[in-house]
């Protein structure tokens, strides 16, 4: 089935659609969400909610913006984000115990592993240094663009333009 298939048959509700859908991108969200959250289970509770919005806000997606996937890409980091920020996930974090940190760890290497074997990290390390460090911060750590400002030492608006230039020669990138 082609994404454009999929996409039609997404925008009309069927069921079978919302099941291809998730077979086909639910690995890659999750991994992009756990290396946010580093949490097995607030990553699966997340990975939940990003599934239902995509399935609810499809046709907010507009083709012309840019692909399906870095739209549902951005919906997922986002959700993850949204997670960190939030009070609950910072009570959670408070009561972490030592054992889970030997999980946490372990899993974070399988989901460094699967973003590796997506490719993602291959095309990055194409882009000049300070590209590769502002899509790390934003992208991979979660850093908002003032973080990311304060720890490169970077005016913000030199982030907020670096940023969309190297989104722009990742494109690049992926489209040769």
């Amino acid at each position: 089935m082609t994404q454009e298939e999929l996409l039609a048959q997404i925008y009309k509700k069927d069921s079978n659609a919302f099941n291809t859908l998730y077979n086909m991108y639910s690995k890659s969200l999750y991994g992009v969400i756990f290396n946010l959250l580093k949490n097995k289970e607030e990553a699966e509770d997340v990975l939940q909610e990003v599934f239902v919005k995509i399935w609810k806000n499809v046709d907010s997606y507009n083709e012309s913006k840019g692909r399906f996937f870095t739209w549902i890409l951005n919906i997922a980091r986002n959700a993850a984000i949204d997670r960190l920020r939030s009070k609950d996930h910072t009570k959670n974090l408070k009561n972490l115990s030592v054992d889970n940190f030997v999980h946490i760890l372990d899993h974070n290497a399988t989901v460094v592993n699967r973003i590796d074997a997506i490719g993602i990290r291959e095309f990055v390390k194409k882009l000049k240094p300070v590209c590769v460090r502002i899509i790390e911060l934003l992208f991979f750590k979660g850093y908002t663009q003032q973080e990311a400002s304060d720890e490169l030492a970077m005016p913000l608006g030199t982030v907020k333009t670096q940023n969309r230039t190297c989104i722009k020669d990742l494109r690049n990138i992926l489209e040769v």
